[in-house]
């Protein structure tokens, strides 16, 4: 049986999202404030903190960008 894991846990998700698990820490006790970086989306389990991939893969994909340098309408 070949099963993919679905929720992952704080060592796994930092490891998966290229970050620290201190920042998911911080993270999750500050909330999302302005001035931060969100945080992703996280399960909590009786005392064990678990992030489901969705929802890891879907706080990436909020800081992705079409565009970096020129506008649209430029050309190069």
């Amino acid at each position: 049986m070949n099963t993919q894991k679905r929720a992952f846990t704080e060592i796994e998700a930092s490891a998966y999202i290229s970050m620290s698990r201190s920042f998911l820490r911080q993270a999750r006790m500050e909330g999302n404030r302005d001035s931060r970086t969100p945080a992703p989306r996280f399960i909590k389990v009786g005392r064990a903190i678990r992030y489901l991939k969705e929802d890891l893969d879907a706080w990436l994909d909020s800081f992705y960008r079409q565009s970096h340098l020129m506008d649209p309408g430029e050309v190069a």
